[in-house]
C-alpha cells in the first residue's frame, strides 16, 4: 500500500510544477530520486560498518568508474549535438570526415571552442593522473552527438 507524504517547495518551483504537471509523473520521479538517495546512504553506512573483501571493492569501484565515464560521454554527446546545430555545412563535413576526433581539439579552427568546453566540463582536472580516460569518453560522445545530428538532417539537405 502506498503512503502519502507532504512536501514543501518554493513558490517559484510550485509555479513550474503547475505548468508541467501533465508532462511528468512527479510521484514516480520523487520515488526514484528518494530510492537512489537512500541506497547511497545505506551503501555508505555498509562500507563503514563491515569489512569488504577486495573483489567487492573492485566491483563497486568499476561500477562507479563506468557511471563517471558515462556522464562524460553524455555531456560530450549533448555538446556535439549542440555544436552540430550551429555548425556551418562545410564544418560539419570536415569534422565528420576527420580521422581522429581527439586530435581535433588542437586544430587551429576549433582550438578556442574546445578550450571553452574543457573549462566548462573540467576535462583537464584529472589530466595529470594516469589511466583516466574521461577526456576520450567526452570526445567519443561529442563525435557521436555530431554524427547523430548529421544522421537526422542529411537526407533533408
Amino acid at each position: 500500500m502506498a503512503q502519502k507524504i507532504t512536501l514543501s517547495i518554493p513558490d517559484m518551483l510550485h509555479e513550474k510544477v503547475k505548468e508541467w504537471r501533465s508532462s511528468f509523473n512527479f510521484s514516480k520521479m520523487f520515488q526514484e530520486a528518494l530510492t537512489e538517495a537512500i541506497q547511497k546512504k545505506e551503501e555508505l553506512q555498509k562500507r563503514f560498518s563491515e569489512e569488504f573483501d577486495m573483489p567487492d571493492i573492485v566491483k563497486r569501484l568499476r561500477q562507479e568508474k563506468m557511471a563517471w565515464e558515462n556522464n562524460y560521454y553524455k555531456a560530450g554527446k549533448n555538446q556535439g549535438i549542440r555544436w552540430g546545430r550551429s555548425a556551418r555545412y562545410e564544418d560539419l563535413l570536415y569534422v565528420l570526415h576527420y580521422e581522429d576526433t581527439y586530435k581535433l581539439i588542437g586544430h587551429p579552427d576549433y582550438k578556442s571552442y574546445f578550450q571553452e568546453i574543457y573549462e566548462a566540463h573540467e576535462l583537464g582536472k584529472y589530466s595529470s593522473e594516469g589511466g583516466v580516460d574521461h577526456e576520450r569518453k567526452f570526445m567519443d560522445g561529442w563525435f557521436d552527438g555530431v554524427n547523430s545530428f548529421w544522421n537526422e538532417v542529411k537526407e533533408q539537405i
